[in-house]
């Protein structure tokens, strides 16, 4: 392959991976597949591709579809431990982010929601919502219909709002804010301040460290406050588990606020938040180690704040 194809892949590269990242959620799926795309790059005959943007996406978008139809990624998903793999802002597989619909992609709240959807409905909603494709470029893509494509983002969207029940995107700064109390009350016990930092719906997942056979999924602001304080409870078998005493840093985690508990350089968990209106609507926590490899390698990368809490 010469160098000029080389680099026109390359060129789109980060786009290609941040597009397959929002379709499987996973970003050592989404490299394998870019780097599936980019074989098959290698192997066409690209004197017939007219315009090779257009022909990479649909094929990494077809890739990634039949990643999320095959029976292996139906079992893993259905089984019920899946969560999103975190990353941390920053991070070029967050992809575009100039719209408030770009940057809601590719939270853990929505790429959760989306996990319900059928494929091609979450091809059609990413490539719309995060994209900006129109329904006649989605049509090609997909081989489909541009009504089809409508439909397909009619429902989507309508399940994922119905899901959401959300306010506007939170200022960043009393996001933080909320995310700092919520710390604060968790690592003392106080369980009734917890309560009053939640939504009346709120909704928390977890992974249970790792251990889980099922996502730990609490409503009510009762439950969740609960949950919460035995998770933020320190003991010996924990910080066995942790491989030491985290200290615990406030960090953006795909697009969203979180606590990101460290020892040494590496992440042993993540927690992430959606504030709306003052309160926390949702929380997703996540300790399985083959989930936070990416994040921990940007996090030795990265130079963080003063930890919120510096011993755990």
């Amino acid at each position: 392959m010469d160098s000029s194809a080389i680099d026109q892949f390359e060129a789109g590269r980060n786009r290609l991976a941040s597009l397959a990242y929002r379709l499987l959620g996973s970003a050592a799926d989404a490299e394998d597949a870019v780097q599936d795309t980019f074989l098959r790059w290698q192997a066409a005959d690209r004197e017939r591709i007219e315009v090779p943007q257009a022909w990479l996406t649909k094929v990494v978008t077809n890739i990634c579809l039949d990643r999320l139809r095959s029976a292996q990624a139906r079992h893993e998903r259905a089984a019920g431990a899946w969560l999103p793999e975190p990353l941390l802002e920053g991070d070029p597989m967050l992809g575009p982010a100039d719209t408030f619909e770009q940057r809601e992609s590719v939270t853990l709240a929505v790429l959760t929601l989306l996990e319900r959807l059928a494929p091609v409905e979450r091809a059609v909603y990413v490539l719309r919502e995060a994209f900006s494709y129109s329904h006649a470029e989605i049509a090609g893509i997909l081989d489909i219909s541009e009504s089809a494509s409508q439909q397909h983002a009619h429902r989507a969207r309508t399940r994922v709002a119905a899901e959401r029940r959300r306010g506007g995107e939170a200022d960043p700064v009393s996001a933080r804010r909320v995310v700092e109390e919520f710390l604060a009350a968790a690592a003392s016990g106080r369980t009734e301040r917890l309560v009053a930092l939640l939504t009346d719906d709120v909704t928390a997942l977890s992974d249970g460290a790792g251990l889980a056979k099922r996502l730990l999924r609490h409503n009510t602001p009762e439950r969740v406050a609960s949950y919460v304080r035995a998770g933020f409870r320190p003991t010996p078998a924990k910080r066995r588990l942790a491989g030491g005493s985290p200290a615990m840093h406030i960090a953006w985690v795909n697009g969203s606020p979180a606590v990101v508990a460290v020892v040494g350089e590496r992440v042993v968990g993540a927690v992430t938040f959606e504030v709306s209106d003052g309160k926390i609507a949702f929380l997703c926590g996540i300790a399985a180690a083959d989930r936070l490899a990416r994040l921990s390698e940007a996090w030795r990368r990265h130079e963080p704040d003063a930890p919120a809490i510096s011993t755990w």
